[in-house]
């Protein structure tokens, strides 16, 4: 009985994809003590910012987040790392393991493929590697930017350079000029794809960077969504690009281990900026653009609350919030961190499982 059900091809498919998040945890929970003995030797900590966007005092955030300042940041290389190197142990490593040993199952664990994980594995290391950069600007106090790191702007643009190659590809190079709409098909949009892809690539990836504030926030989140994408993804039979979420989301699952409340470090830019890019290159695969804005919902919630508050001082003067992204909003109100995390989650996984819904019943 046991054979034969390994014998069905979707239960193997089921068990690569599950194996793979579980390997890429077991992996980045190994690693992650040699990295952080790493940051806290060399002490690349975080310096709380005093001034915002707009160059006002950030007073609120200082009198919540002052204990934090020197606590290790960077952890985002943990993610990214142990997905290309369990990408690269698949590749080479398992199918020789496989021959050695006579195990079948073993060499199916490979999924480096071209149309499904190169281009997220692209974004997910090239966008890795400016936040790092940004990281180390920011610890170090180097750069234009007042206290350290690139200015927002200088930020933007590598962004926007990231997205803009991503969407020449797809729009040129795989032909892709088709946005699905759920229950309703496919609508040809030519041209518009680029700007339509580079919206979104600048969305995932900036809101991924302002939601990231508070221990365990961002991490769960991404958690959720990259769990969300690997069904998604399942579903629609891309069965690598459903291992390579699973590799993210068992990096993050080992990350959250030692980031929530107190955190024993924080992600950076080189796992905000890299993993919100790489989301949105995956949502566009999987041409799930409306499930995308369900499954991070939040990121709605977080990039459009700090948008209002800068608008508002600007234009009438005055706040709407008490601070913005809205997480400070509740700092401020007087929610303990861990409260206004937990239910951050709780509404992240109801309009996740929406947009799943949504993504696999849309599908057409």
């Amino acid at each position: 009985m046991i054979s034969q059900v390994q014998n069905i091809p979707e239960v193997i498919d089921i068990l690569k994809v599950l194996s793979t998040g579980m390997i890429v945890f077991a992996f980045a929970f190994m690693i992650t003590p040699i990295w952080t003995n790493i940051l806290y030797r060399y002490k690349i900590g975080i310096k709380i910012k005093k001034n915002s966007v707009d160059g006002e005092k950030l007073s609120i955030v200082n009198k919540f987040h002052a204990k934090k300042a020197g606590t290790p940041t960077m952890g985002g290389v943990i993610i990214w790392f142990s997905v290309f190197a369990v990408i690269f142990i698949s590749e080479y490593v398992f199918p020789w393991f496989a021959t050695l040993t006579d195990t079948n199952f073993i060499a199916r664990l490979d999924f480096l493929d071209r149309s499904q994980t190169w281009l997220p594995l692209f974004a997910l290391i090239s966008a890795g590697v400016l936040g790092f950069f940004d990281d180390i600007m920011s610890v170090r106090g180097w750069g234009s930017n007042k206290g350290g790191g690139m200015r927002f702007a200088m930020r933007f643009w590598w962004l926007f350079a990231i997205a803009f190659g991503g969407a020449w590809w797809f729009y040129s190079k795989l032909g892709w000029d088709q946005l699905h709409v759920p229950a309703v098909g496919d609508f040809a949009i030519g041209w518009l794809y680029i700007p339509l892809f580079i919206f979104v690539i600048l969305f995932t990836a900036i809101s991924s960077n302002e939601t990231d504030g508070l221990d365990g926030l961002n991490g769960g989140v991404l958690f959720i969504a990259f769990s969300s994408f690997a069904i998604i993804s399942f579903a629609q039979n891309h069965v690598n690009l459903a291992s390579f979420c699973a590799a993210v989301a068992g990096a993050l699952l080992a990350f959250l281990w030692f980031n929530i409340p107190p955190a024993r470090f924080f992600m950076g830019d080189t796992g905000a900026v890299s993993l919100g890019t790489t989301l949105g290159v995956v949502a566009m695969l999987n041409n799930s653009i409306i499930p995308l804005f369900f499954i991070v919902f939040i990121y709605i919630l977080e990039s459009g609350s700090a948008a209002a508050q800068l608008l508002s001082k600007k234009f009438l003067g005055r706040k709407i919030f008490l601070a913005a992204p809205i997480h400070h909003h509740f700092e401020a109100k007087g929610w303990p961190e861990s409260k206004i995390v937990m239910r951050a989650w709780i509404f992240s996984i109801v309009m996740a499982a929406f947009g799943v819904i949504i993504g696999i019943l849309g599908m057409g």
